[in-house]
């Protein structure tokens, strides 16, 4: 009995949940296809006519489509960049034996404990001396080297977690590391390398502030400088509609990501968890 109890009081826990989570995303699509009289007079309301010109507004008149094709360029070269690099430097860490290996990834390590506040300023002024400020390759630069520890930290399970047995046999079988690494570990770390770029994804897409200190052009800024635009913007009139259709631009992408790859993800979560 007291089973059962415990069943259901963690039923209605997790549903409650999910409905403090559902529910403001399901409030955030209706007001983005309600007009802004109807998103003020009544805010907990369905529309009485569903209009879509908000999504117009906030693409074209607010400038929120460049802000989205400048994220998505950013966001998808930078995590393909960051997952490559990262699980090269991982397989080396992981399975390789060298004098400073340890010093190395206590190198990497560091970069875990160094918080972004800190280093604004001399980034900023390294990034202006190397010509790299309002220019988007200086942010995806920026972005890989603030990535880099924490992916690499996490891919150095997923490695260890592969037997020796397969790679001795690529060995044998005549493959050169670079083989070794690309046609048997590469693929075998596969679930790690999808939930590292799924982590990834999300954090540089919604990334705000390095975008805010390294963009000044605003052709180059990203979707989440533009929709912090219109919140400025809003203390003069009130567009609310196409913020509300700017903030279901903003996690689309995110959640059909994360749809794409959740079975990979929940493998990748357990897979470098033990070794086997």
């Amino acid at each position: 009995m007291s089973k059962l109890f415990r069943n259901i009081g963690s039923h209605v826990f997790l549903i409650l949940l999910s409905l403090l989570i559902i529910i403001p995303v399901i409030w955030v699509f209706v007001n983005s296809v309600k007009s802004s009289a109807d998103i003020l007079l009544k805010p907990l309301s369905f529309p009485e006519k569903i209009t879509f010109d908000n999504y117009v507004n906030a693409w074209n008149e607010a400038g929120l489509g460049i802000g989205f094709i400048n994220s998505v360029i950013v966001t998808l070269i930078t995590v393909t960049l960051i997952v490559i690099i990262s699980a090269m430097a991982a397989y080396v860490l992981s399975r390789k034996k060298f004098r400073f290996r340890i010093a190395v990834q206590n190198t990497f390590l560091m970069g875990l404990m160094l918080p972004t506040f800190l280093a604004m300023a001399p980034l900023f002024l390294l990034m202006n001396d190397l010509g790299l400020v309002n220019s988007l390759p200086g942010l995806i630069l920026v972005y890989i080297a603030y990535s880099l520890s924490f992916t690499i930290f996490m891919l150095i399970a997923f490695f260890n977690q592969i037997p020796d047995s397969l790679e001795e046999a690529a060995i044998i079988d005549g493959c050169g590391p670079f083989k070794v690494f690309w046609m048997v570990m590469f693929p075998l770390a596969k679930p790690g390398l999808i939930s590292a770029a799924i982590f990834n994804f999300v954090g540089i897409w919604n990334e705000y502030i390095l975008a805010l200190i390294l963009i000044t052009d605003d052709e180059l800024k990203t979707l989440p400088v533009k929709l912090a635009n219109i919140m400025m913007v809003q203390q003069y009139h009130t567009d609310w509609g196409a913020l509300y259709a700017g903030l279901v631009l903003s996690f689309i992408p995110v959640t059909l990501f994360y749809l794409l790859f959740q079975r990979r993800l929940i493998e990748g979560s357990t897979a470098g968890a033990v070794k086997e």
